[in-house]
């Protein structure tokens, strides 16, 4: 079958693939999930192949002979096996643009993973010790922009330059130096602190910063100063702290595309965060909402919005549909007790989440068959 481009053997009890396939040679998509894979077939003659779906397999082992031949691949579904690592030879596969190695064995990344130019990176359900989970919940470019990073890192005259710099700044020992001229980010997480001291944002000078962290501390309000850098910010995390309101200094910050404030104590948002005319994510989960903030409807520009873990009762359907830019929402474990049938029109969902709910429709049986299934569901009990 000289001419087949579209091939799906998903769902079989398939332990290998016959060596004669990579004879295939216009094969474009390959479905091979829900198989006994043990290991990633080779494909030395697909040199037009596109996508590889071997989720749901055992597959223990990624080797530089399965990835070399991949040359046109766009997408790599990984998600689901038994993988414990991944090697450098994945930057061969110069064109990639998705990679799901969710729910695997994987304890780090080859830093050189960073080069590649990918759209998307799934690495939920692994026990990553190399780099933090608030990294890998920003997502995929914080994740790829982190071991760009610490390529560079390993670039002796750069660590050098850190320490004289550290040794000039005595007042600021307390301050993570070597983020803020390296990687850009006003770091001071982990401190269990009250408030931000002034030396923190003493230390910016005239460095550029585009991430904020001030994450696992015990913060009661946003830090005022942190509107001196409304010019340059683009992510902040504030999560794991005892917010209860959001000061308007946060929504000063025009460029904000990212905003985390997980695990804090809020019940609301102030309507002024309509300004943030950039922002892109907010993960509101963990906190005390029992609505949808009505404020989110009205920022067009967010593609997520995470709301899992509160007390949320309802949400506008009518208003969600107008958010054409959004591609995920998380309502799991609130308490939605029904879902508008109206919510089916949000065509535009890629991921909707509501297991956790005390809703019976729609039942469990149609919520696993996932977002497009749901939506359709919805539509189906919308009254005419």
């Amino acid at each position: 079958m000289k001419r087949l481009k579209h091939l799906d053997c998903n769902s079989n009890l398939l332990e290998t693939i016959p060596s004669n396939l990579a004879g295939m040679e216009s094969l474009e998509l390959l479905y091979l999930r829900r198989n006994k894979l043990r290991f990633l077939p080779e494909f030395p003659s697909c040199k037009l192949l596109k996508e590889l779906h071997l989720g749901e397999n055992q597959i223990e082992m990624l080797g530089a002979e399965h990835l070399k031949h991949l040359n046109s691949i766009l997408v790599l579904d990984l998600r689901d096996n038994k993988l414990k690592s991944v090697p450098d030879e994945i930057t061969l596969l110069q064109s990639l643009e998705r990679l799901d190695l969710s729910n695997n064995d994987i304890s780090s990344l080859p830093y050189s993973l960073g080069r590649l130019h990918l759209k998307y990176l799934a690495l939920e359900g692994n026990p990553m010790r190399t780099i933090r989970r608030e990294i890998i919940n920003k997502g995929t470019q914080e994740v790829l922009k982190y071991l760009r990073s610490k390529i560079k890192d390993d670039e002796p005259s750069q660590s050098d330059s850190v320490i004289e710099t550290a040794m000039t700044l005595p007042s600021e020992s307390k301050v993570n130096v070597h983020s803020i001229t390296t990687l850009k980010i006003l770091d001071y997480s982990d401190k269990q602190t009250t408030l931000i001291p002034d030396e923190v944002f003493d230390a910016v000078k005239s460095n550029m910063i585009t991430s904020i962290n001030f994450s696992k501390n015990q913060l009661c309000e946003i830090p005022q100063r942190i509107v001196e850098l409304k010019e340059m910010v683009s992510d902040v995390n504030l999560s794991f702290n005892k917010l209860s309101f959001m000061s308007l200094e946060l929504c000063m910050l025009q460029k904000l595309t990212f905003l985390d404030l997980r695990n804090n104590f809020l019940n609301s948002l102030p309507e002024e965060m309509e300004s943030l005319v950039r922002l892109q994510t907010i993960n509101l989960s963990f906190n005390r909402f029992k609505i949808l903030p009505e404020v989110l409807y009205r920022i067009p520009t967010l593609e997520t919005i995470l709301i899992s873990n509160n007390q949320v009762g309802s949400v506008d359907p009518v208003k969600l549909k107008t958010m054409e830019n959004l591609i995920t929402l998380d309502l799991q474990n609130n308490d939605l007790l029904q879902i508008p049938p109206e919510l089916g029109n949000c065509v535009n969902l890629r991921t909707l989440l509501l297991d956790g709910n005390p809703f019976r429709v729609p039942r469990a049986a149609i919520l696993m068959k996932g977002t497009a299934a749901i939506l359709e569901y919805l539509r189906d009990r919308i009254p005419t």
